[in-house]
Order: C-alpha cells, then sequence, then structure tokens
C-alpha cells in the first residue's frame, strides 16, 4: 500500500513538472491535474456500483493508469485551445472551438479504452489449447478466476475514464477560463498598484 502510494505521488509530481516545462505556466497544469482528482469520484462510484472492493493492488494500478489517460485528454483539449489564442481568438473563442474540434479525439481514446477493458472486467476468458483440442462449446468463458484478479482494476478505470471524460468537455474548459490568465492578471493589478507609489515617491524630493 505505501510503494503505491509513493508509486502514485511520484507519477503526478512527474506528470505536474512535466506539464510545467510544456506549457511554461503553473496555473494550467492545475486545470490539467484537477480532472485527475475529480475523476476519483467516478472510481468510488464504480466501486459502489459493482460492489467491487477498493483493493490496494489492482485498484491502486488502476487509479494510476487512469490518472495517465485522463491527463491525456485534458491536454489535447487545453493545448489546443492555447494555440487558437495564440492565432487571435478570444478566450471565450477559443475555448468553444476548441471544445467543437477535440470532441472527437477525446470521446474515441474514452470509448476505445472503455471497450477494450470490458471483457477484462467482467471476466471473458478465452480458452484458445480448448479450441486446438476440439473443445469448442468451453473456447469461451464468463467469470473466469483467473480473470477476477483484474475486474478490480478495470471497473476503476472504466468508471473513472467515463466521469473524467465529461470533465474533461465541461469542467477543465471552466476552470481554463476561470485560472488561465489568474497570474498574469494578478501581475498587471500589483504592477498598477505599484507605479503610483513609486511616482509619488520621486515626486517627493523634487518638492522639497
Amino acid at each position: 500500500a505505501n510503494f503505491l502510494l509513493r508509486a502514485f505521488m511520484f507519477a503526478i509530481l512527474l506528470i505536474f513538472l512535466i506539464l510545467v516545462s510544456e506549457f511554461n505556466s503553473i496555473t494550467l497544469p492545475f486545470v490539467i491535474m484537477m480532472s485527475v482528482v475529480l475523476s476519483f469520484f467516478g472510481v468510488f462510484a464504480g466501486l459502489l456500483l459493482t460492489f467491487k472492493p477498493f483493493g490496494i493492488i489492482m485498484t491502486g494500478i488502476g487509479i494510476i493508469s487512469l490518472a495517465g489517460v485522463v491527463v491525456n485528454n485534458a491536454i489535447v483539449l487545453i493545448d489546443y485551445v492555447q494555440k487558437l489564442r495564440e492565432r487571435g481568438l478570444s478566450k471565450m473563442e477559443a475555448i468553444v472551438e476548441g471544445g467543437k474540434t477535440r470532441l472527437r479525439p477525446v470521446l474515441l481514446t474514452a470509448i476505445t479504452t472503455i471497450l477494450g477493458l470490458i471483457p477484462l472486467t467482467v471476466g471473458i476468458n478465452i480458452d484458445f489449447i480448448g479450441l486446438f483440442k476440439g473443445h469448442i462449446t468451453k473456447f469461451i468463458q464468463f467469470g473466469a478466476e483467473s480473470s477476477q484478479w483484474w475486474s478490480g482494476m478495470g471497473v476503476v478505470v472504466i468508471f473513472g475514464l467515463f466521469f473524467a471524460t465529461a470533465l474533461t468537455l465541461i469542467a477543465v474548459p471552466v476552470m481554463y477560463y476561470m485560472l488561465a490568465d489568474l497570474i498574469p492578471d494578478l501581475a498587471k493589478k500589483f504592477s498598477r498598484e505599484v507605479e503610483p507609489d513609486s511616482d509619488a515617491a520621486e515626486e517627493a524630493p523634487a518638492e522639497a
């Protein structure tokens, strides 16, 4: 448990540092990483709905895997919005256009990942050896014991990704609109407050 927790924290820190160097910003990585935090609601909802226990090993591996996929979807959206703003579009126009353009890639990533994990989650086991021996009726088995080990990880990724995809298309643009220019706006406001004070300090000796 401690090892997986340290691995998860290290993965989050490494992703954050890479995003800071990529976007040259502090606020944008926070916007992207918030989608990872909010995706945990989908993880716990999935475990409750499927009556799966919170397995330390497989659930932890699923959460780490989920973080990478969720971050990728948010990066695809935010990076394109940034490029649109560099072309001269306003913040709102870039968010709307970016959401429409990147809707398909984000949905396709989520759908293909979810569909690929469904056999693992429901416990579909394909016995190729039995097929070669002529046991056609036992070729596909549902609920095999060998697949139960992985079902917890599949539930975590499927429900977390389903929930995070909605957040990527709704919550991430909202947070981007509120926080993208937060530091530049604060810097401008601070500089405006400092300039009158400095001008007053320069005029005081001259009057004396």
